[in-house]
């Protein structure tokens, strides 16, 4: 299945993709695309449902995060063999955790505005990992147990607030105001054979600056949900994005290619559709 939320933001409806791409609401059949909607059972009376029996969703409403009620939304640094050489780190021995706001968290075709005293807006596409059901000390063999799905994901970045401004953590330089599109879709993972082969790109005014693949990944996907589960408990709608591939615009050389207001950032994974972003200057 293949679960969104559209509408207004703060004011996003449930809703499901039928044959055609098209959204059929599900307000009447769920409250939202969160909780334990996302566990086993949830996601299992779902599909039950014939989707061409639903109303039908005209026009292109504005699609949200997929993913509604986030309380921990978790990132993991220098997790592609190839940043990791593009950035000049050695390859980590364990995962790097860090966290983005949730306030930071929008729609997949929402403006990226650029934060007050913003030098170094970086772009990062990312394959995120939906939590289905809590999860606490997982058994290795048991941590793909508590994934509900997938989604793309754009880990906007603050370089000078990240690296520069740090005090030793990278949280100020990731959770700024729309910071975290998600979406557009939370695809469940019986629709994804192998998250580790998945390809990845990235545009900014139509140059591509990032192609890669989950292939070279350095942590996999069951290995970060278990590895997470080991330090903080993991509930229903927790996401975690699982790093990016090369071509961030830090990486370039010898000048590095930062975003700028009016540039438009699109990027996609497979299968999990595709976001795009209009750089903005500050709002009020």
């Amino acid at each position: 299945m293949k679960l969104v939320r559209f509408g207004a933001a703060g004011r996003e409806k449930p809703g499901m993709l039928d044959a055609q791409g098209r959204i059929r609401d599900l307000s009447k059949i769920v409250p939202d695309i969160a909780g334990g909607v996302l566990s086993s059972s949830g996601l299992a009376k779902l599909r039950k449902l014939k989707a061409d029996k639903l109303p039908l969703v005209r026009g292109t409403p504005r699609l949200g995060p997929c993913v509604g009620g986030i309380g921990n939304f978790i990132a993991i640094g220098l997790n592609y063999s190839d940043h990791a050489a593009e950035a000049g780190m050695p390859i980590p021995k364990e995962p790097i955790t860090f966290n983005k706001a949730p306030s930071c968290i929008c729609g997949p075709n929402d403006d990226t505005m650029i934060p007050k005293g913003s030098t170094k807006l970086d772009y990062e596409v990312e394959l995120g990992v939906v939590i289905g059901s809590r999860a606490r000390y997982l058994a290795k063999n048991k941590a793909m147990d508590a994934v509900a799905g997938y989604c793309l994901a754009n880990d906007v970045s603050e370089r000078a607030f990240q690296i520069e401004r740090s005090g030793g953590q990278w949280n100020k330089g990731k959770g700024c105001e729309t910071f975290g599109p998600l979406g557009p879709w939370l695809v469940t993972k019986d629709e994804i054979r192998d998250p580790q082969r998945l390809d990845m790109w990235l545009t900014v005014n139509g140059e591509t600056r990032q192609q890669g693949s989950t292939q070279t990944m350095i942590f996999g996907v069951a290995h970060l949900v278990w590895y997470c589960s080991q330090f903080f408990v993991l509930e229903p709608g927790d996401v975690i994005i699982t790093g990016t591939p090369p071509g961030v615009g830090m990486g370039f050389k010898p000048e590095p290619k930062f975003l700028k207001a009016g540039d438009v950032v699109r990027l996609g994974i497979d299968g999990l559709g595709e976001q795009h972003q209009k750089i903005v200057r500050f709002r009020a």
